[in-house]
């Protein structure tokens, strides 16, 4: 399994959008998330970000996901991207090779 969380904020050019221009946005990722369905890309959590939490993310909103693969993640990342997101939203990826369990984790922070 590959996971990806996503950090982000909403840009100025996102803030000037009204209702309608905004919904007509959400149109066509929701297009593109469909386009992407066969991937087994799964969304596991979205939400806002708790700014009252010790050492919060500076970004407002997240998103948590699980691929099967890299192939899977690389396409979510893609269409992302396709969509023009990123004119719309300031992101940070934080994204790698299978998750590994407790003691692996430390293993690598030890040979960091």
């Amino acid at each position: 399994m590959h996971y990806l969380l996503e950090l982000y904020s909403p840009k100025p050019a996102w803030l000037a959008l009204d209702a309608a221009a905004r919904q007509a946005y959400f149109d066509t990722v929701g297009a593109g998330m469909a386009a992407l369905s066969g991937t087994g890309a799964e969304a596991l959590a979205m939400g806002a970000v708790d700014g009252g939490k010790l050492h919060a993310a500076a970004q407002q909103f997240y998103a948590v996901w699980r691929f099967p693969d890299a192939a899977a993640l690389d396409a979510l990342l893609a269409g992302i991207a396709a969509t023009g997101w990123h004119d719309y939203f300031d992101t940070v990826n934080a994204a790698g090779p299978p998750a590994v369990d407790f003691p692996a984790h430390l293993a690598q922070l030890a040979g960091a």
